[in-house]
């Protein structure tokens, strides 16, 4: 059996993520699913022996999320998931109209919108168990699955930083248990819509429940939409 040739061994490169950016994808997920909230200090150390590599490896991987935003280093302490606050409320809504809504305009296949339906199940499955931080990762799936209707791996690639950001601001708003359950209804709404395959439906009204979740969400963090803008 023959090894790759040289110009194999490239592709393979490309196409294989390398072990710092899997790290940070992982961090990625976990601050998205809420098990890194705001201000959780990470440590270089703890982290290579629980994922089982070099202190090096995490130290690129903070370099990526820091790029990101979603970690910041701290002089003399060390680094900290980040805390977002109301500047940047406006601007991931805006990264979140562009994608979200055009994916949800474009359509998807039977299988793509089953697992919309099955983040909507989800959510309503937690609600119903009172579990919020399963309600809120709920959420996140809802909103992966509309931007993963487009069939594209870069926009999913957009999407999980986007996911990440979203949970940090809106650890905020939804101290008070009942902010993720506010949205079933139109995550309800939007799905039945493309069952029906009624898609431009569907955007109008992701269009609508993102106009209503910005203005929430920038009030709970003491700021009018107007200034946001």
């Amino acid at each position: 059996m023959r090894g790759p040739t040289a110009r194999e061994a490239s592709r393979l490169r490309v196409a294989v993520p390398s072990v710092p950016a899997r790290v940070a994808a992982e961090l990625r997920l976990q601050i998205a699913d809420g098990a890194l909230p705001p201000a959780t200090q990470l440590k270089e150390e703890a982290l290579s022996e629980e994922l089982g590599v070099s202190r090096n490896t995490v130290r690129e991987a903070f370099a990526e999320l820091v790029s990101e935003r979603l970690l910041v280093r701290q002089p003399n302490r060390g680094v900290f998931v980040a805390s977002l606050g109301a500047k940047d409320i406006h601007d991931v809504y805006t990264v979140r109209r562009a994608i979200e809504v055009s994916a949800v305009r474009g359509g998807g296949s039977p299988e793509s919108i089953a697992r919309v339906r099955a983040a909507v199940e989800e959510g309503k499955s937690a609600a119903a168990a009172g579990d919020t931080e399963r309600l809120g990762t709920a959420n996140q799936h809802f909103h992966g699955a509309l931007v993963a209707l487009a069939g594209s791996e870069r926009l999913n690639t957009i999407m999980s930083q986007v996911l990440a950001e979203m949970r940090l601001f809106f650890h905020k708003a939804s101290v008070d248990g009942g902010f993720y359950q506010v949205w079933l209804p139109d995550n309800e709404q939007i799905c039945k819509a493309l069952e029906a395959g009624d898609a431009e439906l569907a955007a109008e009204r992701l269009t609508d429940y993102l106009a209503r979740s910005e203005e929430h969400t920038a009030k709970v963090h003491a700021l009018g939409p107007e200034a946001a803008e």
